[in-house]
């Protein structure tokens, strides 16, 4: 039977010759991993861009519960990026959440309003014209919230990572600063300098990898921090 769903696309591998495997994070399944069949051969010119990391799409799919690999019938955009895929900064930011939640949320049961979160948070930031380098600060530590591990504040997360065997010298405004970040809307201004948005990073993803088991290495991180000190 088909079934219609939104989804964010999170990764792809090769499969056979010119099929793929898309692991996708769908508004009403949570994530799932599809086989799309002939996407790299010539006939299918061009319907590889569908399937980019962070593409918002409408599918209409076979959807059968327990199934390790689903079957999408039809996908198209739900929206097409302006900026996202091009801007240095975006796209760089876009890779490293790209890794992050395709992680984090491996094996993810259905989360509409996660979905939802995400969804709207990354139009937003497409159609964003400044204060771009705080953006996924501020969407882990928001989204945190949503995959049921959210801190209350910056002292409530300093003190979990406490616990969890992390010391850090704090410097001065920084719990503050993770406050804003939690509680201020996405794309506010907080100034950050590199230096202290690197450290919160940092703070950000170990509080991540105490509360989840699947975020180990981030190879994206480097080429992230690269961007945001030029």
């Amino acid at each position: 039977m088909l079934y219609h769903t939104k989804g964010l696309v999170l990764g792809t591998i090769k499969y056979s010759e010119t099929s793929i495997i898309a692991r996708i994070f769908t508004q009403n399944y949570g994530m799932q991993s599809y086989i799309v069949n002939g996407v790299r051969s010539q006939k299918a010119r061009g319907k590889t861009a569908l399937y980019q990391p962070l593409s918002l799409l409408d599918l209409v799919v076979y959807h059968k519960p327990g199934k390790d690999i689903q079957r999408i019938s039809e996908a198209r955009f739900s929206l097409s990026y302006q900026q996202l895929p091009f801007h240095p900064t975006k796209r760089a930011i876009g890779m490293f959440l790209t890794e992050v939640f395709g992680k984090v949320l491996r094996n993810e049961s259905p989360n509409e309003e996660l979905f939802l979160f995400l969804e709207q948070s990354l139009i937003l930031f497409d159609n964003q014209s400044e204060y771009l380098n705080n953006f996924h600060l501020q969407l882990l530590l928001k989204a945190s919230a949503f995959m049921g591990f959210g801190p209350a504040n910056g002292a409530d997360l300093i003190d979990q990572l406490a616990e969890a065997g992390y010391h850090f010298n704090l410097v001065t405004d920084e719990l503050a600063l993770l406050d804003q970040l939690m509680h201020e809307k996405m794309g506010t201004h907080i100034g950050l300098s590199n230096a202290l948005r690197r450290d919160l990073l940092d703070h950000i993803i170990k509080f991540y990898q105490v509360h989840t088991d699947s975020l180990k290495e981030i190879k994206s991180i480097d080429v992230l921090k690269t961007i945001m000190s030029s």
